[in-house]
């Protein structure tokens, strides 16, 4: 769909500065979903790999973020592959919708309840990252902080709309379960994309 050089707004690498190569395609379909311009993969041309690897390493970044859209549902292992031919690191954002393909660094899994995750995906996570939209998915969470590793970074995010009602019920909540961690997006707050 597009990519583009950044800072990374969420999670563990929220402030590095990352290549994101954003996929086209998405069957999980949020609601609050704020690139729903992915979800039809046949809107977005094809770009070589190469290309793309190319340009990743041009722009001075040592991390290259794969996102959607849904990427899990592509096989990645020609991208992961030329990336890291680039030397560059390489880090996925799914929902885990799907068996992961590639060669990964790191893992970003956010599970969603639209579409529930393939059972592989949690034990390669190293972080877990959960938008919270109710206060109900406070326990939603904890069930998949028992399905990821015991190294895996917990992460819990407001949902972006949502963020003044829900950021301090997670805020409380982090008190009392100190395990998590706040994920906000702040590439919102730099109006970067």
């Amino acid at each position: 769909m597009e990519d583009f050089y950044t800072i990374q707004g969420e999670g563990f690498y929220q402030g590095s500065a990352a290549y994101f190569i954003r996929l086209g395609g998405c069957e999980v379909r949020c609601v609050w979903c704020d690139v729903k311009d992915s979800w039809d993969e046949a809107a977005h041309p094809k770009v070589d790999v190469k290309e793309l690897a190319t340009k990743a390493k041009a722009s001075g970044s040592k991390i290259a973020v794969v996102t959607g859209g849904e990427p899990s549902m592509h096989n990645l292992a020609s991208l992961t592959h030329e990336l890291k031919l680039a030397g560059l690191r390489t880090h996925i954002e799914t929902s885990g919708a799907y068996p992961l393909t590639g060669q990964w660094d790191w893992v970003c899994f956010s599970p969603k309840k639209f579409k529930p995750p393939h059972s592989s995906v949690p034990e390669k996570a190293d972080e877990l990252k959960v938008v919270i939209f109710h206060k109900t998915d406070f326990a939603w969470a904890e069930d998949f902080a028992k399905q990821v590793g015991s190294a895996c970074e917990l992460y819990l995010q407001p949902e972006w709309s949502k963020e003044k009602e829900i950021l301090p019920l997670i805020i409380d909540y982090v008190k009392n379960h100190p395990q998590w961690k706040i994920s906000l997006q702040v590439h919102k707050y730099m109006d970067v994309p």
